[in-house]
């Protein structure tokens, strides 16, 4: 199975437009079903980070004044994920700190980016909730570390994407549930997915899978 790289951001607020920088950034790459590399990062945006940041994250402003330049750390970002497509949990927000990040850095963002927040509301609607510490007591998946930090946080959404392709596979019949084919699982109406999956199992020659969600 291709790679996939799973990515997660701290940042001092929301929205990069409204000038909130990242003060972590974490990659882990995944093929398989497991984590193969990783990559990890403060970055020292020259920004204050706010005390409520500080009490969720643990990131303190003393932490990324000691840190590596803020380009600097994406430009090794960007090599170390270098061809390899993206999925993060809530890729709205990450997606938009990794595009604005590169482009202040002068790098190009090009990856596709999957979002398990949107793959898991399709497959697991029972989910008491699909933030994703709530979905790793769910599946009861290993916690790797401090949530909201952001290795922590990527390692446990490279769990959370394990699980979707297994269940993808062993449930639904998929042979092999790339990046590709979770880009357009995550567009499909949760109304219309049994039949999404069902017409994706008959053009590999599948027959008789189910559709029941995990």
């Amino acid at each position: 199975m291709s790679r996939i790289a799973v990515i997660d951001f701290e940042t001092t607020g929301i929205s990069p437009t409204q000038g909130d920088r990242a003060t972590e950034v974490a990659i882990v790459i995944t093929e398989g079903g497991r984590v193969v590399d990783r990559y990890q990062s403060l970055m020292n945006a020259g920004v204050r980070i706010p005390s409520f940041i500080t009490q969720l994250t643990g990131i303190t402003n003393a932490m990324v004044e000691a840190a590596p330049p803020a380009d600097v750390v994406m430009r090794e970002a960007a090599r170390f994920a270098d061809g390899v497509p993206m999925v993060a949990h809530n890729a709205a927000f990450d997606s938009r700190f990794w595009m604005a990040e590169l482009t202040r850095a002068g790098a190009e963002a090009t990856q596709a980016f999957a979002c398990t927040v949107l793959l898991s509301r399709r497959l697991y609607p029972e989910a008491p909730s699909h933030k994703l510490g709530s979905l790793v007591d769910f599946f009861q998946l290993p916690r790797t570390g401090r949530a909201h930090r952001a290795l922590a946080d990527a390692e446990m959404a490279a769990e959370l994407l394990a699980r979707i392709q297994h269940d993808l596979r062993v449930l639904h019949g998929v042979d092999a549930p790339d990046h590709g084919f979770l880009m357009a699982l995550q567009r499909c109406a949760r109304a219309s997915l049994p039949r999404f999956l069902q017409a994706h199992t008959e053009r590999q020659g599948g027959a008789g899978v189910s559709t029941r969600a995990a």
